[in-house]
């Protein structure tokens, strides 16, 4: 059981919303007009691998959200064959990306469960996000998930997780001192290890298919926290490991 939780705040994308899933559908989409007959699996691979790390330059506060895109887009064109995309031809592909993106969207099967778990046991919750804040209200709504209250995004302080600040200012917002506070979510190094080096009582790595499991083999828990951290497969174990 993990000792005096009295508050949990989740990650938004592939640990409640099925963000992965909503990506696959956006690049195969786009590339019936840019890249032609291509491996789709192979297109997310390199997507959610962004083995120049722009998203992270994003939440770091160096570059803009669309510039971190635009990067990625043409990253993925010099792989599979696509055309160069200057800022022009990036607003179209964007664009419909875009719009495939949000028609993907959808909650993790055990999302609301777990929330229902939490209202349940009167524990309070909120998300923290890499994401921009009323972005991922916006989606949190369309996945049916609007119950949940987002505190903070990235544009909050221009910076995203693992910057301790932005896991204080949750906690925060929250109402509850760090130390009660667990943390949900799909990255290992970003959410639960940046989490507890935050000072957070529990960091919950959820490990779903296909997760960026960067640095997390042999440091966490499985099933019951150890040193802080634990891995579970489903947020339908999360409330065994608060003790609910």
């Amino acid at each position: 059981m993990a000792p005096e939780i009295r508050g949990v705040l989740f990650d938004v994308d592939d640990t409640l919303v099925d963000t992965r899933g909503a990506f696959r559908h956006a690049l195969a989409s786009v590339a019936v007009d840019y890249l032609g007959d291509v491996d789709h699996d192979a297109l997310l691979r390199v997507w959610r691998e962004d083995v120049n790390g722009w998203y992270r330059a994003h939440t770091r506060g160096e570059i803009s959200h669309r510039e971190q895109r635009h990067r990625r887009a043409n990253d993925l064109h010099a792989l599979f064959g696509g055309p160069f995309l200057d800022a022009e031809a990036y607003d179209a592909w964007d664009g419909a990306f875009e719009r495939h993106f949000q028609d993907g969207w959808a909650a993790h099967p055990d999302a609301a469960p777990a929330l229902d778990a939490l209202d349940a046991a009167g524990l309070p919750y909120g998300g923290l996000s890499n994401a921009a804040h009323d972005y991922q209200v916006m989606k949190l709504a369309a996945c049916g998930l609007s119950r949940m209250p987002m505190l903070v995004g990235v544009d909050e302080l221009g910076v995203g997780k693992p910057d301790p600040r932005v896991f204080a200012l949750a906690c925060e917002r929250l109402g509850i001192p760090p130390e009660q506070v667990a943390y949900v979510g799909d990255e290992f190094d970003v959410d639960p290890l940046g989490a507890v080096q935050a000072g957070l009582g529990l960091g919950v790595w959820i490990e779903r298919p296909g997760a960026h499991s960067r640095d997390a083999d042999g440091l966490c828990g499985e099933g019951e926290p150890r040193d802080g951290l634990v891995r579970v497969a489903s947020l339908a174990d999360l409330p065994a490991v608060l003790g609910l």
